[in-house]
């Protein structure tokens, strides 16, 4: 079964009719969808839902914030992270009962810099992950603030800002310590756990990117020419796909299903390692061995896309 993040809510496909959709959850945008064990969170502008039935049920789990827009469970299924607009964490131990806010990262330096005005003015934590080999280890990319580590599963935090765009919209977390950001001003790897960073998309014309993807030793990053305010022309987005089987070192442009209106935000994959994509127009993607074709649609734009 696809769940599918969408500006008003969830979507509920079979994997083998994705034009057989159902609408299981009513929200303001689902930002992110994730499965942990046998729990399904969906991170929205409405709250923290969880469902325990693959999505045919949702229960709002009160985080302190409304706006949630990020959800991480470690390795051990001990802690529950959830990331608000504005940029707060907050941690819940009794699987979702009550939650405590983790105000170590709001004594992070730079923390009255992250605003924008398009944002109210203010930030968001946009993008929450982890590594199994470093379960201690908690990485937060900012919309708009950069990306910060905790070693100490939330309670400290540490900058790793330098040498990456600000306007942080996700981090893949590849490794331990090898994390892809995916930025409104740039692509950008780093090796040594956000130490140093660097720019993957120094020759590509597009340079606003939401979210990379990296499955079965393939690379996916979709770019739109520059930011939203931008996209009103006959071209929308002006977006492209790009594909790398070296890690990100070099890529290649692919042509895909309503390129280049339909910019790509989402990805999942099968257990057999088909890639999935959601785009901004509501359109679901498949990769097959021939390329992309389109799969179904859904009559909003996809946020997040998980399989269950």
């Amino acid at each position: 079964m696809l769940l599918i993040g969408t500006n008003d809510g969830v979507y509920q496909a079979p994997i083998d009719e994705l034009d057989n959709t159902t609408h299981v959850l009513e929200s303001e945008h689902a930002l992110r969808i994730h499965q942990f064990d046998e729990s399904v969170y969906a991170a929205t502008r409405s709250g923290l839902f969880r469902s325990m039935d693959a999505g045919e049920t949702w229960v709002n789990l009160d985080v302190p914030r409304r706006e949630v827009y990020s959800v991480l469970q470690n390795s051990t299924g001990e802690r529950l992270y959830a990331g608000t607009h504005p940029a707060h964490l907050y941690v819940s131990t009794n699987d979702g009962e009550s939650w405590r806010e983790l105000e170590g990262l709001q004594e992070l330096p730079s923390r009255q810099e992250w605003r924008l005005p398009r944002h109210r003015n203010e930030a968001h934590v946009r993008s929450l992950g982890a590594h199994p080999d470093t379960p201690q280890r908690v990485v937060a990319g900012i919309e708009v603030g950069g990306v910060h580590v905790s070693d100490d599963e939330g309670e400290t935090w540490t900058e790793r800002r330098d040498g990456v765009h600000d306007d942080v919209h996700h981090v893949l977390v590849q490794g331990s310590e090898e994390y892809i950001a995916s930025c409104g001003g740039g692509l950008y790897r780093t090796r040594n756990a956000g130490r140093s960073w660097t720019r993957l998309d120094v020759d590509f014309e597009h340079t606003y990117f939401r979210e990379a993807f990296s499955v079965g030793g393939r690379l996916y990053a979709a770019a739109a020419r520059s930011s939203p305010p931008s996209w009103g022309g006959e071209r929308g987005p002006d977006a492209a796909l790009f594909e790398s089987t070296d890690d990100g070192d070099t890529f290649e442009s692919v042509s895909y299903p309503g390129k280049p209106q339909e910019f790509i935000l989402a990805w999942t994959a099968l257990d057999d390692g088909t890639v999935i994509a959601g785009t901004r127009g509501g359109h679901i993607l498949r990769r097959t061995n021939e390329g992309w074709t389109r799969g179904g649609s859904v009559p909003a734009g996809i946020r997040s896309l998980t399989v269950v």
